[in-house]
């Protein structure tokens, strides 16, 4: 590789800064002054018709204080200018469209108060399980046609498909059987993947028939504790094959000029899409069994909005219909659920397909209590309540659609409905669950009423109960109600044997009687808890639940002293006999009533008090003793790490008014005191935890050393923080959030290198001992594959070295010989540097090297003309190799398309304005050899 020497261009820094600085222009005051009221002269300008027409204008003055900007705009705002010469008649469509697509969403859309039914799955299947063995029958797909002869192709491709239209349900299939509950579910997935492998291999018949299959197992209510969960899991792949119908005929839609918009009309549909959603239609009208057909077609109901406005209204109603047909209760009313699940996803608007879809259950209710499904149950050898619960999840479903967002009117109604059907406790409870818990709570008393009356053969009146105090945790019943509700409801919990059933329902109740009681009816209902789960030790399996208890009773007693008097309160706590569920009960009382601030909170404040004491406390001129009074504080706030922090600063600020008094000339004694002050720092820094601060530190303690000749100490400082650098982790922690840490690494690094420029080296330690320590530390240090950090900090070390050519220094340090004092332009000192900036540009170029992957090139362009600016800035290119360099770098730069054209414009016009200065004529040269490329 080829090494590009370093010619730093000589610069005169006095010449340069009057070349540049703003030129001063005497300011003739006059009346002026910038509080007096401003005369603002107003300009009104009436146009009048555009051709032929003249405009008169009016001119006012006014004394009163006026927007200055209205005089510029002659009172005229250019967006009403913008808006008035837009097409009237196409500014009012534009609008009427959105007026009308807003209200349209407005009133369809559903919002995300509403739970989805992918919230509803999981617990589905966690809850309705099975121990028993199950069957499932696995499409084989069938033989027929796969044998070709000779032929045109085009009618062999006809023939196959009519065969496989006419074999549609009667594919070859296997009988899986003895499958545990595992097994089923894996199946089941088995299938889906199915459908998705045979769909993307352009096999739609087949995935029709893996659709048609698994919609059949919905039939089958042999394990009938089981069905809901099935139920979820086959209506996935009716989810996925209705999806798949629907994009597929989508697709279709898309033409070389636009595709659909997401509220497209029929009209724009082309006719092939149009044909292929008949097509599907029609063999799914062909399906002879009714279940699947009626799932499948629900599955691809969307798709009716590619045939007519009408068709899903005309659709809705039609399926409702078609499940009177289904004889199974249970099979019933979970195909009520697909439908509205359906029905909300794509047509929300239309409640009134969902109202009879409900009311169609509720005039079919009283098959659940007939003959048929006694028998079948009588069979599975599976109880009413248990059988009744599997309804809930359907019943809830539907409940919940037809609820969202309707009027209390419809409560009222569905109210008078269950008192019609013998107030049925599954349907009461499933109300309770639908409505707001607003609508609920208003009618507390109504509720409990239906609730007494309920037939608790069925469903358990203390599961009502649950659900009315779910409502009431959430919206308060009327004032007046408050102790009767609980009176009635703590009837009714109190009796319960089951100690499981009992605090399920306790749990809900004890925040209602925390929100509205005292802590009278606290201990009451923490008493009966106790005298419930004690026996037996029945806590031990309800601590979930007893733990819900305490976090509600602190949440709602939030004065400690209150808290404690609860008689029953530290009794309920020695139920939590498990030692890991005693602590984490503990914490939660202890971080409930600790004060508002954190651990971390409270040393921050008290830090900023005592700092706010130590910037008071002052010794005037007894400097000494003020440094006794810094000692003494580290010692006493040791673990106070901003407190730490503010008594470095206080010692350097102190070291520097002492060389302020002494006007830099410090006196034996004094610069034992500056030397002392500097070792309190050096000593101080290390303690601390932030590797920043620390850094920052070491940096702000070595300037302080070096303004008060403390050379030695200086560079200890300096080297400490070089030493330092590797430590600094990947990601830190700022404002409680982890960052990265390279571009604070960056700027430190930056201030760093504007100190070394005045360090002189020291006689020892060979030229250039902390610049050469630091490169090896930014050689050595492990960045981020993605940073380019490093490149940017080695284009800053070229401005140091090139700083460090010059005769005389930018800056310098009072009473402090930098090198250009010291070295006074030797040969071997420039030589050095010279070495130095050879390896960094080398750095420099190999990492650019890198860049040159597609992903990377955008980053390579970039850090090519960060590099070609800093070569214009400190190099001279008067020399042929580095004038070659920059060249190749803006040529690079531009190479792939990434380049900012606009900077590198105002570049190219930067260098054509220098050529035309003083000793600067091979920048003409330099700017006909770069050349613009326009991005493609």
């Amino acid at each position: 590789m080829a090494a590009f020497p370093w010619h730093a261009r000589s610069r005169n820094y006095v010449s340069e800064s009057d070349m540049y600085k703003l030129e001063s222009v005497p300011l003739d005051f006059g009346d002026y002054h910038p509080l007096k009221p401003i005369t603002v002269t107003e300009s009104k300008t009436k146009k009048m018709s555009r051709k032929g027409s003249t405009s008169s204008t009016s001119s006012s003055s006014s004394s009163s204080m006026m927007d200055p900007l209205s005089s510029v705009l002659d009172g005229t705002d250019p967006l009403s200018l913008f808006a008035a010469a837009a097409d009237p008649l196409t500014t009012t469509a534009s609008m009427d469209g959105i007026r009308k697509k807003r209200d349209k969403d407005d009133s369809s859309a559903v919002g995300s108060d509403f739970e989805q039914w992918s919230s509803k799955r999981s617990e589905i299947l966690s809850r309705y399980t099975t121990t028993e063995k199950l069957s499932i029958n696995l499409y084989m797909g069938s033989e027929k046609g796969k044998a070709t002869t000779g032929g045109s192709a085009v009618s062999e491709k006809v023939r196959t498909r009519l065969e496989e239209l006419d074999d549609l349900e009667e594919g070859s299939q296997k009988e899986l059987l003895n499958l545990t509950q595992q097994d089923y579910m894996n199946r089941i997935e088995e299938l889906n993947q199915s459908l998705k492998d045979a769909w993307s291999s352009d096999q739609k018949v087949k995935a029709l028939k893996i659709v048609i299959q698994c919609s059949k197992l919905l039939s089958d209510t042999t394990v009938i504790q089981f069905y809901p969960s099935k139920f979820v899991l086959i209506t996935d792949i009716l989810d996925t094959f209705g999806k798949l119908v629907y994009e597929r005929i989508l697709s279709m839609c898309v033409d070389n000029r636009a595709s659909l918009t997401d509220n497209f009309s029929p009209e724009t549909v082309n006719d092939t899409a149009k044909e292929t959603c008949l097509n599907w239609f029609f063999k799914i009208a062909s399906i002879r069994e009714l279940i699947p057909r009626f799932y499948v077609e629900a599955a691809i109901l969307k798709c009716n909005k590619f045939l007519s406005k009408t068709g899903i209204s005309e659709c809705l109603p039609r399926l409702t219909s078609v499940i009177r047909g289904i004889g199974d209760p249970l099979v019933a009313v979970y195909a009520r659920a697909y439908l509205c699940r359906v029905g909300m996803e794509v047509a929300p608007q239309l409640k009134e397909s969902l109202n009879k879809n409900f009311f169609d259950f509720l005039l079919t209710f009283k098959q659940i209590h007939g003959d048929t499904v006694q028998n079948q149950l009588v069979v599975q050898c599976v109880e009413i309540p248990l059988y009744l619960t599997l309804y809930s999840p359907a019943i809830d479903w539907i409940l919940q659609c037809i609820a969202y967002r309707a009027p209390e009117v419809l409560l009222t109604e569905m109210m008078e409905r269950c008192k019609k059907l013998g107030n049925n406790a599954l349907l009461l409870n499933s109300v309770m669950s639908a409505f707001r818990a607003e609508f609920i709570a208003a009618r507390s008393m109504d509720f409990i009423g239906m609730i007494k009356e309920c037939d608790e053969s069925g469903f358990p009146k203390h599961l009502l109960f649950r659900s009315l105090g779910l409502n009431l945790a959430l919206a308060d019943p009327p004032e007046n109600d408050h102790l009767q509700i609980l009176n009635e409801a703590w009837k009714v919990i109190t009796k319960l044997k089951n100690p499981q059933d009992y605090i399920n329902c306790a749990e809900v109740w004890v925040e209602y009687t925390c929100r509205h009681f005292t802590k009278r009816e606290v201990n009451t209902v923490l008493a009966d808890v106790i005298k419930h789960m004690t026996p037996d030790r029945a806590f031990e399996d309800a601590y979930p639940q007893l733990q819900s208890i305490i976090q509600k009773v602190i949440t709602y007693i939030n004065d400690f002293s209150l808290l404690f008097s609860v008689e029953k309160f530290l009794p309920f706590l020695d139920m939590f006999q498990k030692e890991s569920v005693r602590v984490e009960v503990c914490k939660c009382i202890m971080e409930s009533f600790i004060n508002a601030l954190t651990l971390e909170d409270e040393k921050r404040l008290l830090a900023t008090l005592i700092n706010g004491f130590i910037k008071m406390v002052s010794f005037g001129r007894d400097f000494e003793q003020q440094l006794s009074f810094y000692v003494e504080a580290r010692s006493m706030f040791c673990n106070l790490e901003p407190v730490l922090v503010q008594l470095i600063h206080s010692v350097n600020q102190l070291a520097m008014e002492t060389r302020k008094v002494m006007r830099g000339n410090h006196s034996r004694k004094t610069a034992a005191f500056v030397r002392a002050c500097v070792a309190f720092c050096f000593i101080t820094i290390p303690s601390l935890s932030s590797i920043f601060t620390r850094l920052n530190l070491y940096l702000h303690s070595g300037q302080v050393a070096l303004a008060n000749q403390c050379l030695s100490q200086a560079d200890a400082f300096f080297k400490a923080a070089v030493s330092l650098v590797p430590e600094v982790p990947k990601m830190i922690s700022v404002d409680g959030k982890m960052r990265p840490s390279d571009a604070f690494l960056l700027e430190f690094l930056c201030n760093l290198f504007s100190t070394l420029l005045v360090v002189p080296d020291h006689p020892e330690q060979g030229v250039l001992f902390l610049v050469r320590g630091l490169l090896n530390v930014i050689q050595d240090y492990t960045w981020e594959d993605n940073s380019d950090d490093k490149v940017r900090i080695y284009t800053n070390v070229l401005h140091l070295l090139s700083a460090m050519t010059q005769e005389t220094y930018i800056y310098h340090v009072d009473k402090v010989d930098s090198n250009d004092t010291l070295y006074g332009g030797d040969s071997k000192f420039l030589a050095e540097i010279s070495k130095l900036c050879e390896t960094v540009i080398a750095q420099i170029l190999d990492h650019l090297r890198t860049l040159g992957k597609e992903e990377t090139l955008k980053r390579q362009s970039q850090l090519a003309l960060y590099f070609f600016n800093t070569i214009l800035a400190h190099g001279d290119l008067r020399n042929n190799k580095l004038n070659q360099l920059s060249v190749n770098l803006w040529n690079l730069a531009q190479k792939h398309g990434f380049a900012d054209t606009k900077t590198m414009v105002k570049t190219l016009e930067y260098i054509k304005r220098r050529s035309k200065q003083p000793d600067m004529s091979h920048f003409t040269d330099l700017a006909l050899r770069l050349p613009l490329q326009s991005r493609t």
